[in-house]
């Protein structure tokens, strides 16, 4: 009795420990839950030809786009060569997408994604010629070539077995990109706009209310749940950066929705530390029916009469087998460590309790949203 007394303190010890962690790790930085409106990423993309490769490019008549892009690039080099008489087993058409960072400017690097666009099998060993990327707005901001870098591999041999290993028909090339244009940013000078990376009407608030305690008096005001203007100072306006940077180091305490989140292909489970749920019983049990099915053979005596044949006798067993059903009481305003710790004192799989905690959200006893991935 002793020692369970203390298995069941130190439970209690480490759930409370799990929640105190839970709260402490709700305070974050501006950066980490909101980001300046204008600055961010611009996506880039481009079509390519992957050359090189060792008789694993794109079959022409299957990927008829391969030879015209390769009789294209030929031309502009003052080659002719009648697009039939071209096979592209070496050569594999690729779309290339990148990444623009806010503010690159001309000169610098970025990397590059290239995917195959045809049949090719693998893109290892190959190089990406001179592509330009453009972006949504068809103007050229980068050029990308240089080799592959594939971290798959695919084989196969005669019989037709194959062996692969990761995706080898996606490559990447480290700094592959050149930046040649800068995408135009415009900030404010007068004041700087914060995006919510989950807007909550709670974390607007409080966001509001950190900045404006950092010091340089009332600036900041929540518009709507996932917007937050702030006024520069007028000795700030000069050195809008170093204002950026003092906003995005404020601390505060974010919040969130209390929310399961479950994964029915791996059977993982995420509760947050808010979850509550009303007072609810569970029932858990299982039902297991077996059928097992053999055939005999029943073969005819030494004494027989003529005409007795050898016949094959269906057999079938059936076994029902069910366990015994627990039925636990869950009390309102209960925390996340006690409902982990009911269900587990039930014995149910990662599976039974993703079925457990569907059916507790159409009873309406649990105060979380429910999102299946």
């Amino acid at each position: 009795m002793q020692a369970l007394r203390v298995l069941i303190v130190g439970a209690a010890l480490l759930a409370a420990g799990v929640l105190a962690a839970s709260a402490a790790f709700g305070e974050a930085r501006v950066k980490d839950v909101a980001r300046v409106l204008g600055i961010r990423d611009n996506s880039l993309y481009g079509y390519g030809i992957v050359i090189g490769l060792n008789g694993t490019g794109d079959k022409s008549t299957s990927s008829p786009f391969t030879p015209q892009a390769i009789a294209s690039m030929l031309q502009r080099l003052g080659i002719a060569v009648p697009v039939e008489r071209l096979d592209g087993k070496n050569v594999a058409a690729v779309i290339v997408t990148a990444k623009l960072p806010p503010f690159a400017k001309p000169g610098s690097t970025v990397d590059v994604t290239v995917s195959s666009l045809g049949d090719s099998t693998t893109l290892q060993g190959g190089t990406l010629l001179l592509t330009p990327l453009q972006g949504p707005d068809g103007r050229v901001y980068a050029l990308a070539q240089g080799p592959l870098s594939v971290g798959g591999a695919a084989a196969s041999g005669g019989s037709g077995d194959t062996v692969q290993k990761n995706h080898p028909t996606v490559g990447r090339i480290p700094n592959g990109a050149v930046v040649e244009r800068e995408v135009p940013n415009a900030l404010d000078p007068t004041a700087v706009t914060l995006m919510l990376q989950r807007p909550d009407a709670t974390t607007a608030v409080r966001l509001a209310e950190a900045v404006n305690g950092a010091g340089e008096g009332t600036l900041a005001r929540a518009v709507d749940p996932s917007t937050v203007t702030v006024a520069v100072p007028a000795n700030y306006q000069p050195r809008l950066m170093e204002f950026i940077a003092r906003i995005e180091s404020v601390k505060l305490n974010v919040d969130a929705p209390a929310r399961v989140v479950i994964n029915e292909r791996t059977g993982t489970i995420i509760m947050g530390s808010q979850l509550r749920i009303s007072t609810v019983a569970i029932a858990h049990g299982n039902l297991t029916i077996q059928v097992k099915e053999e055939r005999q053979v029943s073969q005819p005596g030494p004494f027989a009469p003529q005409g007795a044949a050898t016949v094959v006798v269906p057999r079938s067993n059936v076994s029902v087998k069910e366990e015994k059903s627990r039925l636990m009481v869950v009390t309102e305003g209960v925390s996340i460590g006690d409902i982990v710790q009911g269900l587990n004192a039930l014995g149910v799989t990662p599976r039974d309790l993703i079925s457990i905690l569907q059916a507790i959200r159409a009873a309406g006893a649990l105060m979380a949203e429910l999102e299946i991935m």
